[in-house]
């Protein structure tokens, strides 16, 4: 009999009650064991409705629970190396919500925290985990496209609700850490490397002070090209496009591609 991984979540956010929770209790060798919140009240609904088995009142209770295998942590920003650190020091892996950090200091100190350790470590961007994305990488490599040079990416949303944590400042939210950062990403994976020069210019709300659309440019140091566009406040959109001397592989939905929608590579 396989045994299972047994994971605990970090909060009760929206994310891991759509996506995550769901996808790890479809997975054969995993379930959901725990979930915590800063209101005990709050983790026993969620796990209720979830078909969760504990539920805490703090976070710490949680990580300390050597019933816990691994650990899912979906908490703003803000948050993410705190508490990943901590699990780190308590032995126990940790699945973090993209963007891994607020600051490449913090990055670095989660980084160093799990590798000191021997203490698995990931951050959540699912999308280089579907065939889709598996796929363009293939295509790159075999030359479909020519020599690759450049790179675009997309991915942008309206905002309804003025309460959302992602137009808190002191959250760390805005444009470029909550969606740009897949734009960023998927040029890194794509390209293999990591870019030496990078320009930008943001609109920050005035009522928000975050940045609410987001241009940039990337360069890397085998000569690819990166340009993106990211925002809060604009008509829904995630694509990104590969292009080479021989031809291009445009991708719709690159970012947040549905089970039941059939990829398009072209």
């Amino acid at each position: 009999m396989t045994t299972k991984i047994r994971w605990g979540v970090l909060s009760t956010a929206g994310i891991g009650r759509r996506r995550v929770i769901p996808a790890i209790k479809l997975a054969n060798n995993s379930e959901v064991t725990a979930v915590a919140s800063r209101d005990l009240d709050k983790a026993k609904a969620y796990a209720s409705e979830l078909g969760i088995p504990k539920a805490y009142g703090s976070y710490e209770e949680l990580i300390a629970d050597p019933d816990i295998d691994a650990i899912y942590n979906p908490l703003p920003n803000s948050q993410h190396a705190k508490w990943s650190i901590l699990c780190a020091e308590a032995g126990k892996p940790v699945l973090c919500e993209k963007p891994l950090a607020s600051f490449t200091s913090e990055a670095q100190k989660m980084v160093d925290a799990f590798t000191s350790r021997g203490v698995p470590f990931a951050e959540g961007f699912m999308y280089r985990f579907h065939p889709q994305a598996v796929k363009v990488k293939e295509l790159i490599a075999s030359g479909t496209i020519g020599t690759f040079n450049t790179i675009s990416a997309t991915f942008t949303f309206k905002i309804a609700d003025e309460s959302n944590i992602r137009l808190s400042k002191e959250l760390s939210g805005g444009g470029l850490m909550d969606v740009g950062c897949y734009c960023i990403n998927v040029m890194r994976f794509m390209t293999g490397e990591e870019p030496v020069a990078a320009k930008a210019i943001a609109d920050f709300g005035a009522k928000t002070g975050v940045d609410e659309r987001l241009v940039g440019l990337l360069q890397f140091p085998s000569g690819e090209l990166g340009h993106f566009d990211c925002g809060l406040r604009v008509q829904h959109l995630h694509t990104y496009e590969v292009r080479g001397t021989e031809g291009r592989i445009q991708v719709e939905k690159g970012f947040t591609v549905q089970p039941n929608e059939i990829p398009v590579i072209r």
